[in-house]
């Protein structure tokens, strides 16, 4: 199994100039692989967004199942809902019938995901301290209830702490952007 962790921030978002990062992180094995990026006039969104298809584009065996983790109920509730059938449906059109943003960005994220043979998405508690114990069983214990699946403390654990990681690297390519 193929781990990705993912993250996406920004400084100033929804003002007309702001400055993004994004961060991901891969995990098979032993191996790891750490990328990040950043932007100017962009949004949280975008930046969340941009971190998953950068860890997704650098997989290279589409054959091993990947699992997503991320901090962003918005990236993980469409993959987890389905949002994005309905987009396809409606001609990129939400169910109020306005433009889905960042609509470019979706249609390559939802292509990536398609290459991969397996591929399961996860939303993580973001912002744990790794060394609270207690708050990171109260979500691991949310966490088995809401996705139903058997995934090992130290997984989660794991998790929490690669979540963490991915946020660094967004804000140190926020930082780097910024000059």
């Amino acid at each position: 199994m193929i781990y990705l962790y993912c993250d996406g921030a920004c400084s100033g978002n929804q003002n007309a100039e702001n400055i993004g990062g994004w961060g991901a992180v891969l995990s098979y094995g032993k191996h790891k692989k750490e990328l990040s990026g950043g932007a100017i006039n962009t949004t949280n969104n975008i930046m969340e967004l941009t971190a998953m298809i950068e860890g997704l584009r650098a997989i290279k065996d589409k054959s091993l199942p990947v699992a997503v983790f991320s901090d962003s109920a918005y990236i993980i509730n469409c993959f987890q809902q389905k949002w994005y059938v309905k987009w396809q449906q409606n001609g990129w059109k939400t169910s109020k019938k306005t433009p889905v943003e960042n609509t470019k960005l979706w249609q390559e994220l939802i292509a990536l995901s398609q290459e991969q043979a397996k591929i399961y998405f996860f939303k993580v508690k973001g912002h744990l301290s790794p060394d609270d114990e207690l708050s990171i069983k109260k979500w691991y214990d949310k966490f088995k209830k809401d996705y139903q699946v058997e995934l090992d403390y130290q997984i989660y654990k794991k998790a929490v702490l690669y979540n963490n990681r991915a946020d660094e690297l967004a804000n140190i390519a926020m930082a780097e952007r910024k000059g």
